[in-house]
């Protein structure tokens, strides 16, 4: 039997299976371009006529970023971003530190975008930009993006960012063109330059630090839906390219034109004063000034920006969602927090509470302090990822890498990446020049950080549970749903039908709570059933092969989502299916078989005859029978329920366990 590895490769050569490069580079693009709209003023306040080149440097620390995150997300294919490579490379405590991080920014994140739609909202109505207005439109966003998120926000409402996407590339790169032609000067840019005078080199340090958090933003939550991508290897390196070319392009050419549209004059510029909560608002009101075209771009800016903006802070939360529940899930913390919606299965006490600290920080209305705090977690979690991905590298050296990071070199028996090695340094020098810089980024970020390693410390021990082991709970746990009985050994033999994802999801739960070493074991079996009129080692067809490779790894996929279960995987010949189920069950001594029975028949004589009245004994089919009937050991029959929507109506069945 194939392995793991050689599974994953043959059976299927994408990375995964619901969302493609479009709709991926459409997610992606919205949290990049809408940093562009908050952070432009704050980063303009503090570097002055440096920017363009302040954003230049962040453009080459997104490229070292974001191969790393590319490797990663590819390697393992989870939610989570850095928790995850922090996991495999490291262990369960590192793993938290990253996470813990990433939920601080997510929050902030939510907050910055929430404000920063409201200043953009004031090019159509000027109070909107100020006092208790802002405050609470700004509050009034976060609540209706908690209530998207809580509803539940579908792949397809994710594909229509890609419109959105487009139009404020479009917009964008409009703005670029017409600020060359209209305002740039070099001279207006490059000349208020006095680099340690005018600006200083810690205002510098903290606007690089800014720029490189703003370039980077969106990379956890887009490597946290790598578990749903599909997306060839040469589709991720066009994903990659097409970034690069967006964060290049954008970054550096709409500071330039915003510096030369609104200069530095006496040490200060209005792109980090008055404009500074709305930049681009200020930059294209110089614009051929007394002409329409100033009133016209700012409509457009204004209602594309602030359009921009909820769609970031939808993906922001998205991302804290999917996050919490991966936390909830690893026991990292606790399982309240990722407590799903019976109704939407969204955790709904995440998104409350996110919600609720969101409006708390908006309050304030202080981009420079948001953004301060948010760098100091998305640095740290950035550091983490780096060194994770150079550790994976001599951990995991053979696995299967839909993407490596080139520029590697051999040191000590493995081959090092160095643009992981240079990101890693630059993230965590940043890091520690955030700490040092920003007061309230120190003070914040410091104390998260405390209480939530007092918090898992605490939970950890009090559950009995290991600080550096992986433990989780089963998903069903966070709807509150339990199983009575825990296995240590499953079988699961795979009929190539809609019902196998719902036999391994009951396997899944059947198994419980285990921790990493002694979790429990899901045998995944594919029988070849060889008919007498060939040999038993008969060559095969292609097809029946890819069948059951992409079945097996299907089920693999699916079982080990429960995290603290191993799905083993095997093939087995026989003359007839159920009994080499049995045997098989008896040989490898398995407490359980779980197993898909053939759906109640509504006519006499079962499947086979044509009449009416109730169903007769052998309704479940021959293989049910044999198992049922010969099995040592324990059988629980998965099946659609009695009232299930008839197959040749177009219905879709609902399984449920027997």
């Amino acid at each position: 039997m194939p392995d793991r590895g050689e599974l994953e490769q043959r059976a299927d050569r994408t990375l995964r299976r619901t969302l493609g490069s479009p709709a991926l580079f459409a997610l992606v693009y919205t949290t990049l371009a809408s940093a562009l709209y908050y952070s432009l003023g704050v980063v303009a306040d503090h570097a002055l006529g440096a920017t363009p080149f302040v954003f230049l440097v962040a453009a080459v620390f997104f490229v070292l970023t974001v191969l790393t995150y590319v490797e990663g997300a590819s390697l393992h294919q989870e939610r989570g971003g850095s928790t995850v490579f922090a996991r495999y490379a490291f262990n369960e405590l590192w793993s938290f530190v990253a996470g813990w991080a990433l939920l601080l920014d997510y929050v902030i994140l939510i907050a910055i975008t929430a404000f920063t739609a409201t200043n953009y909202l004031a090019a159509f109505w000027g109070p909107l930009g100020r006092g208790a207005p802002e405050s609470l439109v700004a509050i009034a966003i976060i609540a209706l993006v908690a209530a998207v998120n809580v509803y539940g926000l579908t792949a397809e409402r994710l594909r229509r960012l890609i419109g959105l996407a487009v139009v404020d590339l479009a917009l964008q790169l409009t703005v670029i063109g017409l600020g060359l032609v209209l305002v740039f000067n070099p001279g207006k840019v490059f000349d208020p330059i006095d680099l340690g005078h005018m600006p200083s080199w810690t205002d510098v340090l903290f606007a690089l630090t800014i720029a490189a958090a703003a370039a980077t933003t969106g990379l956890e939550s887009s490597s946290g839906l790598a578990g749903e991508v599909r997306i060839s290897r040469m589709g991720l390196r066009r994903l990659v390219a097409a970034r690069t070319a967006s964060v290049v392009v954008l970054y550096v050419g709409l500071a330039a034109v915003a510096l030369a549209a609104l200069p530095v004059v006496g040490g200060h510029t209005a792109l980090g004063g008055g404009d500074q909560d709305a930049p681009l608002l200020g930059v294209v009101a110089a614009y051929s000034p007394g002409t329409a075209l100033p009133d016209v771009l700012r409509y457009l800016v204004g209602g594309v920006g602030a359009l921009l903006l909820v769609a970031a802070a939808n993906s922001a939360m998205l991302g804290l969602a999917r996050l919490s529940y991966s936390l909830a899930t690893n026991r990292q913390i606790p399982s309240l927090a990722g407590r799903l919606l019976p109704t939407r299965s969204t955790p709904v006490v995440a998104i409350v509470g996110a919600a609720v600290l969101a409006s708390v920080l908006v309050l304030p209305q202080s981009l420079d302090l948001l953004l301060g705090i948010f760098t100091f977690g998305l640095l740290l979690s950035q550091t983490i990822a780096h060194a994770s991905v150079c550790v994976l590298r001599y951990r995991e050296p053979d696995r299967d890498r839909p993407y490596r990071i080139p520029g590697s070199v051999r040191v000590g028996g493995g081959l090092l990446p160095l643009p992981a090695v240079l990101g890693g340094l630059l993230a965590g020098a940043g890091w520690i020049a955030v700490i040092v810089v920003h007061a309230p980024a120190r003070l914040v970020g410091l104390l998260w950080m405390a209480a939530g390693l007092a918090l898992y410390v605490t939970y950890r021990k009090t559950q009995d549970k290991p600080v550096f082991k992986r433990v989780t709970i089963p998903a069903a746990a966070l709807t509150g749903e339990r199983e009575a009985t825990e296995y240590g050994s499953i079988l699961v033999p795979l009929l190539g039908t809609p019902l196998d994802d719902d036999i391994i999801q009951t396997a899944g739960r059947l198994a419980g709570e285990e921790e990493e070493g002694e979790g429990a074991v899901i045998e995944a079996l594919w029988v070849f059933e060889i008919p007498m009129s060939l040999p038993i080692d008969a060559a095969l067809p292609e097809t029946r092969l890819e069948a059951a490779r992409k079945a097996l790894a299907r089920a693999k996929a699916v079982g080990e989502e429960y995290e603290g279960v191993e799905v083993a995987t095997a093939t087995v010949r026989a003359r007839r299916t159920g009994q080499a189920i049995v045997d098989e069950a008896a040989r490898r001594n398995v407490e359980v078989i779980v197993l898909a029975a053939e759906e109640p028949s509504r006519v006499r004589g079962g499947a086979l005859l044509g009449g009416r009245g109730g169903p007769l004994d052998n309704f479940v089919g021959d293989v049910t029978r044999q198992v049922v009937g010969r099995a040592t050991c324990r059988v629980i029959l998965t099946a659609p329920a009695a009232d299930a929507t008839p197959a040749d109506d177009g219905g879709e069945r609902s399984p449920a366990p027997r």
